[in-house]
């Protein structure tokens, strides 16, 4: 991939919701130095009120969280028309045969695995953003 525009989200907002600081911190720091506005929670009933709340351009969201997981929190999503279309994409450790499949199948537009790689994160991201119409046309190399 060509060398990545530093402001290519700029002004997006963006939410990412994951329990664990480590990954919730590289995708923030990443977020943020390409130009996005991030909002984090630490949990998926926390993520559904931000969400809902700052109506952001996409989600990643952990599968595996107390109170409420990815799965959950992508259920909630699709039943308000208020959060029906945005593009949400499930971040797992979990990177099983069949698990990208199955995520896709429950709804979420995509996939990323853990560990989250600095080097890679915003590459691996663009790539499936592109998969996204709603997203691709938006992203300005």
């Amino acid at each position: 991939m060509n060398k990545i525009r530093k402001n290519i989200l700029e002004g997006w907002k963006v939410v990412v919701v994951d329990d664990e600081a480590d990954s919730l911190e590289v995708a923030t720091r990443i977020l943020r130095f390409y130009g996005a506005n991030v909002s984090t929670a630490s949990n998926g009933r926390e993520g559904v009120e931000i969400i809902t709340r700052t109506r952001p351009r996409f989600v990643i969201t952990d599968l595996s969280m107390p109170e409420l997981d990815g799965w959950g929190l992508l259920y909630e999503l699709r039943q308000d028309t208020r959060t029906i279309d945005i593009p949400v994409f499930a971040l797992t450790a979990h990177a099983m045969i069949g698990d990208r499949e199955r995520a896709m199948a429950a709804g979420f537009h995509n996939y990323l695995t853990k560990p989250l790689s600095p080097a890679t994160f915003m590459e691996e991201l663009l790539a499936i953003m592109e998969t996204v119409p709603a997203l691709e046309q938006l992203i300005q190399y």
